[in-house]
This record gives structure tokens, sequence and C-alpha cells, in this order.
């Protein structure tokens, strides 16, 4: 069983081999400078919830299932809603990784691509959708909206807003630019 630690806001596997494994086979994390593998809360808890990893806190301990949902929710009150969508896109068979400079939660490239992949920019897999996990009871204005769809389509990808409902079911509205 893969070993990992909550440092901060991230979760870090600290073992180079399990590290590796990790991200160039499944495409979790960024792997750092040193090699020990970085994971969001996100990928962190789905790695957990398909039993792949165990975390520790800081002093060594592991941690159960409660416990570490509300270790990541205390820390980021959006989790809930973004575990969820993260997840529901990884089971799926979306690779997903952060959006946060694009504006969003996620960016997600189609299944089966390698998102790490060599060569030339032109060449390479982009991403395909840029996605904002929301709860059902979101509001936001239009120029939020527009934002979002503006910043997708600079990068050609699509806007979804991952509309998360009271029994954790997702739902997916996409948000494009139009010009008449």
């Amino acid at each position: 069983m893969v070993t990992a630690k909550i440092t901060g806001s991230t979760v870090k596997v600290w073992d180079e081999e399990d590290a590796e494994e990790i991200h160039s086979e499944k495409y979790y994390g960024k792997i750092l400078d040193d090699g020990r593998l970085e994971l969001s809360f996100s990928e962190a808890f789905h790695l957990y919830e398909r039993d792949e990893i165990e975390v520790e806190d800081e002093s060594g301990e592991e941690l159960g299932r409660d416990e570490i949902f509300q270790r990541f929710s205390d820390i980021d009150e959006e989790f809930d809603q973004k575990f969820t969508v993260y997840s529901d896109l990884r089971e799926r068979g979306y690779i997903v990784k952060s959006g946060f400079k694009f504006g969003s939660h996620f960016r997600v490239y189609p299944r089966g691509v390698n998102p790490y992949a060599e060569g030339d920019k032109r060449d390479r897999q982009h991403t395909k959708y840029l996605v904002h996990a929301v709860p059902e009871n979101h509001t936001m204005s239009f120029q939020e909206m527009s934002r979002g769809a503006r910043l997708a389509q600079n990068v050609r990808a699509t806007m979804l807003w991952g509309v998360v409902d009271t029994e954790n079911d997702v739902t997916y509205y996409e948000v494009e630019r139009s010009t008449l």
C-alpha cells in the first residue's frame, strides 16, 4: 500500500518509486524536483477511496475516511463538490488536472491520452474541458459565466459547470460564447 502524508494544503507521496508509478501510470499529481509526488485533496481522496493509498497526518498517524474528509473540508470549503465532480470525471475515464491557472477547478483531457507527452506543442493533446464545480443552489452573475466561457475559448476548450445536487449526482452544463 502506498503511503501519502498531508502537508499543508496538499498531500505528498514520499517514496519516489510509488510516486512515479502513480504519476506515470495513472496521471495523478505532479512530480516535484526532489522526486516526491504532490497530490491535490481531490486526487488523494479519490485514490484513498479506490484503496490505492493510505493517508497519514503530519505526525505519521494513519487517518480514516471521515478524518481525511473533515481535514480536507476544513482547509477547502469547496472540497465536497470539487471531489464529487473530480471523482465523477475520473470514473468516466477522463484525465483530470488542476484548472487553477485557467480560472476553473479542473482541466480535463480526453480518455486515454497522456497529458505529459513530449514533443512539439502543436502535436500534443490539449485540454478538452475546463470544469468548475458548484453546488446546485449556487448563484453567479452573467459576467462570471462569460469569463469562464471566454477563458475556455482562449485555450480551445469547452467550459462546463459541474452542478452537484443534494444526492451528490453531477449534472454538467456547457457554457459557450456566441457572437451574432
